[in-house]
């Protein structure tokens, strides 16, 4: 039976069955399936091999189905290269693949090993017309899937769950899920137009748009937040300030430019955390010791912070009602700062000891600095969104 719509000899239908290939898609899972294992320490080739191609046999299920449902049962797609019995052979033999593959892993592994592999499958296999018509589902099942490759790659090696793989995967969950957002409203009209509900349909480009950037932030910052706790290695951080400079540009870009940008920033961030995994560069390495500057140290910081403040309010034209701002919540900040010194809740040893009206001069500073840089940037936040 001919798998190809454009011949009938055996170069035609493995064209066909190449066609459903597509390695931008297909590459992060097995990467992810990678990075987990790199996660646990030491690698076992045999239980990464299989989880690896369990991974690809469950895409490739997602890619038959995506395909068969959008020419075969919507009428979406232009053309399509495999036959419709074509793309049901596909689909068994993909599902036998992903079948045997996790069927070794368990005797391998261990039956851990196949539950945590099990849902691919499923994700790929109900993606359409189950889950890509709906603004949660169409929106979380690739990320979901990047997430469970990289907790099941871990599993596979050490056949139980880590708080460091699920942390990763929580992070490529919610970064993806916003480079996902951004992707889908490329096809904002077409989309609308067949009732398809997107997250950009449903919230409007702009409102998904500044969704999307949102959820890559958060991701940065549980980047950071974990690298600084010890969850992850300290230059995970570096990847994720490295990633954020790809973000930033991608916030002046239309949706096409923005994803593809987003995309491969996503690839150089897995990159470096991987570096940051395997290599652990700064391992050893104490963290610079500012008090060094002794009793100038906290007004160096106020220095530093209070000049990118008002580098913020400069750009954003908004110095006069900052200062107003500040001006009026002072006397609060002054009463509230004074009494807890008085009463003891903390203590400033890396100071000057210069007073003023019985508190600090470096806490005069602070109450004008730290409101000042939160006006700052709410106003360069607010005003990029303006101008969209």
């Amino acid at each position: 039976m001919a798998f190809s719509r454009r011949g009938t000899d055996v170069r035609d239908d493995i064209g066909a069955l190449a066609s459903q290939v597509h390695p931008v898609f297909m590459l992060p899972p097995l990467a992810a399936s990678a990075f987990g294992s790199i996660l646990a320490g030491s690698i076992a080739p045999a239980p990464l091999a299989l989880h690896a191609l369990a991974a690809f046999f469950a895409v490739y299920t997602a890619h038959v189905k995506d395909g068969y449902v959008d020419f075969y049962l919507r009428d979406e797609d232009d053309d399509h290269p495999m036959t419709r019995s074509g793309c049901r052979l596909a689909l068994a033999g993909a599902t036998l693949g992903f079948a045997a593959a996790t069927v070794a892993m368990g005797a391998v592994v261990g039956v851990g090993a196949a539950l945590v592999t099990v849902p691919l499958w499923f994700l790929g296999f109900l993606h359409a017309p189950q889950f890509d018509t709906n603004p949660i589902t169409t929106t979380l099942g690739y990320p979901l899937g990047i997430a469970l490759c990289i907790v099941g790659g871990h599993f596979v090696q050490v056949g139980q769950l880590g708080v460091r793989p699920l942390g990763f995967a929580a992070v490529f969950l919610i970064t993806l899920a916003g480079v996902k957002i951004i992707d889908d409203s490329k096809d904002y009209a077409y989309d609308r137009s067949i009732g398809k509900r997107t997250v950009a349909v449903v919230l409007g480009r702009d409102r998904a748009r500044r969704l999307a950037y949102a959820l890559v932030y958060a991701a940065g910052t549980v980047v950071v937040v974990f690298a600084v706790s010890g969850i992850f290695p300290p230059t995970a951080s570096l990847a994720a300030v490295a990633f954020g400079v790809v973000v930033l540009l991608s916030t002046r870009a239309g949706a096409e430019v923005a994803t593809m940008l987003l995309v491969r920033g996503t690839y150089v961030f897995l990159a470096l955390l991987v570096v940051a995994v395997w290599y652990r560069p700064l391992a050893g390495l104490s963290l610079p010791d500012i008090g060094v500057l002794g009793p100038y140290t906290y007004l160096v910081t106020e220095l530093v912070f209070g000049a990118l403040a008002l580098a913020l309010l400069v750009r954003a034209d908004a110095l006069a009602r900052a200062g107003l701002s500040v001006l009026v919540l002072y006397p609060l900040a002054y009463v509230w700062d004074w009494y807890t010194l008085e009463v003891g809740v903390f203590a400033i040893p890396l100071r000057t000891g210069v007073e003023l009206f019985a508190i600090p001069i470096e806490e005069h500073l602070f109450m004008l600095v730290v409101p000042a840089l939160v006006i700052g940037i709410h106003e360069t936040v607010h005003g990029a969104i303006a101008a969209e």
